[in-house]
């Protein structure tokens, strides 16, 4: 399928060829019919990425403190690297659309192929044939209404939760500063709902465009703006005022202040600076109020994701039911949508598309830049069908080569994984991803064979003799059992898995032969190794201390369906360390947490653990999230056998013994790249790989973490 999307190192915007995206449990495939280009988030999107590095750090200091602060956690190259990455992965555009439904996800009701539906959501809704969306960012749509009018809904639904947020009644006087496509269906909103609007931009298209609709619209530069708007309202001003702009300064706002009757309403819809005098807001008593996308519910992923509905009685408008209420206008034809509507292109000419957003040489400011797309929805093959398509696509390579696939395509994968796979005697055959756009990018630019359709295409090829698997916490056990099934040597990320059951699924097919492995890269680290050679075997007092830093409290790590929290899915990482140094199976363990609100407790980001082994070791192991991010993060001390050591972020290991001190130094090196050359060497069968049942042991102690915090209570493994 076709799909546009941007290079953020350069801003291009070029039409690539990728794969259909999957279909998951409870969201949508839609074949777009139309998509809106937004005017004003894209044109500033497109903008940012053509400017210089230099500019791109002064637009984005954000982005900028958290490379520092990557650097100094993981050093300037991985930093560096982190950034490169970013700016070379191909990013998709777009978020309003409209299309007939192909496939259901499990989970999904009140649609059927076939439907007609509006589509909503950066990441979903994007400007591609075929976009995968969540259920609750799907509205259908009402007879009578084209692809192309219900291509404006989100856009709409912005506008429209805007003029909620204002509370307004019938008969108010309402201003909308800002007459950009969000004002423009702003000020029609209002005027729906029996308000009368008053629009006020700099731009004489923007002005027009409003007046041909009825609406007063107004010059901003005009000197007396201010005078026009009282006399427009009886000398009482503005009952509220909707700021739709996108500016730097906090002009709009501070001219909103000035508009609004004494305690009026500012709500703001646009992206400009929040800031007005005090005087004028104290002696109105204003009220100022955000508008947060399209409604309750955006952000939220138990929303958009999971598509757990919020109650009507409780919240009557979600963003879906912004969606619906603004296509039944559209409907009834209260809102002309396709009035706005300035060009029109087919999604091969996506280029033209986008220099028109800009090209503002005819002098005519562009409004509504509409995608148009024919995709052949009744030719979509059923995935058994793709799947037997690919099954031996391709004869094996040569004796000695190996061919891979790779299952997941994320930060890790692409910034640390694929560039150490540039074995001679590897051949990178396919990759797959739940989005196809990120699969054809990582084909492209690390040169695989091609974009597998899904991870069961890449299961289902002979001719592929490895299978990386770099998904979401939540796939690895499903994915590695398959793997192992289809007669693939198979190396998952950590975690394996997330709870007993999925640990048993992976038993049970790697019983049945086939080689596995698992991202716990940390024992093959160099420094580790020697640590481990120089305790030659004693029983020993062994501390772990992990300084992790904080994330966002939404981040899907926390999730403990899709990232198991932090102990099962960064933590497991420090117990198999810790197995690997005591050389023992762990016989009981037992760990506290620091309680977080509306998180349960295995998913806390401070935990305290100690484990004990069979040989006698003894093991505390602290990991935080709260600390600085500045401080070192990894610390390893081991006492024992006339012993004492200490080992800092992989790169520096003191060594004490009778009397003596050394000290060995050198680049940081978790592992990575020694675990990879292992996984390649054992594929081929010229190496042992570690023992299956050492992976085994340290999930079953990080699982046994886990359920001790729920219990508050030792547990014992034996």
């Amino acid at each position: 399928m076709k799909q546009i999307a941007q290079r953020p190192r350069d801003g291009r915007v070029a039409v690539i060829e990728a794969p259909l995206p999957e279909v998951r449990p409870g969201f949508i495939l839609v074949a777009n019919r139309a998509s809106l280009i937004s005017a004003g988030t894209e044109r500033s999107k497109v903008e940012l990425a053509e400017k210089s590095l230099f500019q791109k750090a002064r637009a984005r200091p954000d982005l900028v403190r958290k490379i520092v602060d990557r650097a100094r956690a993981d050093g300037v190259s991985a930093a560096l690297g982190a950034a490169r990455e970013r700016l070379d992965a191909l990013a998709s555009l777009g978020y309003s659309s409209a299309g007939i439904v192909l496939r259901l996800g499990v989970g999904v009701d009140g649609l059927a192929p076939g439907d007609h539906v509006a589509c909503a959501g950066g990441g979903y809704a994007a400007h591609a044939e075929v976009v995968a969306v969540p259920r609750n960012l799907v509205a259908r749509i009402p007879a009578g209404v084209s692809f192309e009018s219900a291509a404006y809904a989100t856009v709409g639904a912005i506008a429209l939760h805007g003029v909620r947020r204002a509370e307004v009644q019938v008969g108010e006087r309402v201003g909308v500063i800002g007459l950009g496509l969000v004002g423009q269906l702003a000020v029609r909103l209002l005027t729906a709902a029996g308000c009368a609007a008053i629009g006020i931009d700099l731009d004489a298209d923007a002005i027009a465009l409003a007046e041909r609709d009825g609406v007063l619209a107004l010059d901003r530069s005009h000197a007396g703006l201010e005078e026009t708007v009282l006399a427009a309202t009886g000398g009482l001003g503005l009952d509220a005022v909707l700021v739709c702009a996108a500016a730097p300064s906090s002009d709009p706002v501070e001219l909103a202040a000035r508009l609004a009757r004494d305690r009026g309403r500012l709500v703001i819809v646009g992206d400009v600076r929040v800031e007005a005098s005090r005087s004028v807001m104290y002696e109105k008593e204003l009220e100022l109020r955000l508008s947060r996308s399209y409604g309750p519910g955006r952000y939220d992923r138990d929303y958009e994701e999971r598509g757990r509905d919020l109650p009507p009685g409780y919240v009557r408008w979600t963003e879906q039911r912004n969606l619906e209420a603004f296509l039944e206008l559209t409907a009834a034809g209260k809102i002309c949508p396709s009035e706005l509507t300035t060009h029109r292109f087919p999604v091969e000419q996506a280029e033209k598309a986008y220099a028109a957003l800009r090209d503002e040489t005819e002098g005519h400011r562009a409004f509504g830049i509409l995608l148009v797309y024919k995709y052949d929805h009744e030719q979509v093959p059923t995935n058994a069908a793709a799947h037997a398509r690919q099954s031996h696509r391709r004869a094996r390579g040569p004796s000695g080569a190996l061919r891979v696939g790779l299952i997941g395509a994320g930060s890790f994968a692409r910034g640390t994984l694929l560039p150490m796979l540039n074995d001679p005697g590897v051949k990178l055959e396919a990759v797959a991803t739940q989005g196809g756009l990120s699969a054809a990018d990582v084909a492209s630019r690390f040169g695989f064979e091609r974009a597998a359709a899904n991870a069961d295409e890449i299961l289902a090829d002979d001719s592929i003799d490895a299978v990386f698997v770099a998904t979401r916490h939540a796939c690895h056990a499903e994915l590695a059992a398959a793997g192992l099934r289809a007669g693939k040597a198979v190396l998952v990320e950590k975690p394996l898995a997330l709870d007993l059951e999925q640990l048993e699924e992976v038993r049970q097919a790697a019983a049945e032969g086939g080689l596995l492995m698992v991202g716990f890269n940390r024992r093959f680290a160099p420094l580790a190794q020697r640590l481990r050679a120089e305790l030659d075997g004693a029983a020993a007092v062994l501390l772990s201390r992990v300084n992790a830093g904080p994330l966002p409290d939404e981040h899907w790590l926390h999730d403990p369906e899709e990232g198991g929290g932090r102990l099962l899915g960064e933590g497991c990482h420090f117990v198999d360390l810790l197995c690997y140094l005591a050389g023992s199976e762990p016989c009981s363990v037992h760990a506290i947490a620091v309680p977080e609100p509306r998180r349960p407790l295995e998913c806390s980001d401070g935990i305290a653990a100690t484990i004990q082994f069979g040989s006698g070791a003894v093991a505390t192991f602290a990991y935080t999230g709260f600390g600085d991010p500045r401080f070192p993060k990894e610390r390893l001390e081991v006492f024992g056998g006339g012993l004492a050591a200490a080992l800092d972020d992989f790169r520096r290991l003191e060594l004490y013994r009778a009397g003596r001190r050394r000290v060995v130094k050198g680049r940081r090196d978790k592992g990575h790249r020694a675990e990879i050359a292992c996984f390649l060497a054992a594929a081929r069968g010229e190496a042992e790989p570690p023992t299956l049942e050492s992976y085994l042991v340290a999930t079953r102690a990080t699982l046994a973490l886990a359920e001790s915090l729920r219990t508050g209570m030792p547990v014992e493994l034996r």
